[in-house]
């Protein structure tokens, strides 16, 4: 096994092992070295992502394995990002997304992983966090172009302000240029259509393959 090979099989473990301390040695190891960071994290940290949220899909993990390994992703790709861009590259993404829970929720883990994957399978990913009000969807619209706009309610109170939020983005004449899918516990797939989202998922995984229905690839 070359150094590569090694350095890569050990930063895919630490992700999957969810542990942040061994992901960032090893991926400052990536770069002293001279690895190709690019290659580090299509090779290693997307790939020790996914493999844990196959697990889980399979009854394997827990969902707090799912957390921790986001949280030791993202610590990875901050290093190996930095990296990139000091090559003067930059990660080549296949869209765009604005995610956010509603106005009046402040449930973060399931927005967070779906976030998580999203960009684990290729997609640049802002992240409004939680409690966002319609208004700052109107704006993070114009801010940021997305191609994708992902709202979360896990209450059935705050549901109300998913189709609220697509109204507001109607009212400002955006609607047109932006895709919207919604997900959260007590949403369906009728909800999404009744208040006139392109998209719905049940689960973090389904919104994966969600998002690539609407961008149009395949797997």
């Amino acid at each position: 096994m070359s150094v590569k090979e090694e350095l890569f099989k050990r930063l895919k473990e630490a992700v999957v092992n969810g542990d942040p301390e061994e992901v960032s040695k090893i991926a400052k190891k990536v770069v002293e070295v001279g690895i190709d960071p690019l290659e580090a994290v299509e090779k290693a940290l997307v790939v020790g992502v996914l493999e844990l949220g196959d697990k889980w899909v399979k009854g394997e993990a827990f969902i707090a394995d799912v957390v921790a390994a986001a949280d030791a992703m993202k610590v990875g790709l901050s290093i190996l990002k930095n990296e990139i861009v000091k090559r003067g590259r930059s990660v080549k993404y296949l869209g765009r997304i604005v995610i956010g829970t509603v106005e009046g929720d402040i449930h973060d883990i399931g927005k967070s992983i779906v976030a998580t994957l999203w960009e684990a399978s290729g997609f640049e990913v802002i992240d409004l966090g939680v409690d966002v009000p319609p208004k700052k969807f109107v704006e993070a619209v114009k801010q940021y172009k997305p191609d994708v706009v992902g709202m979360s309610a896990l209450l059935t109170t705050s549901m109300l302000k998913q189709r609220e939020t697509i109204e507001a983005i109607k009212q400002a004449g955006l609607r047109d240029k932006v895709k919207i899918v919604i997900g959260g516990a007590p949403t369906t797939e009728e909800w999404a259509k009744e208040i006139g989202a392109d998209g719905w998922a049940p689960d973090a995984f389904s919104a994966v393959q969600l998002i690539k229905r609407l961008f149009g690839i395949e797997g």
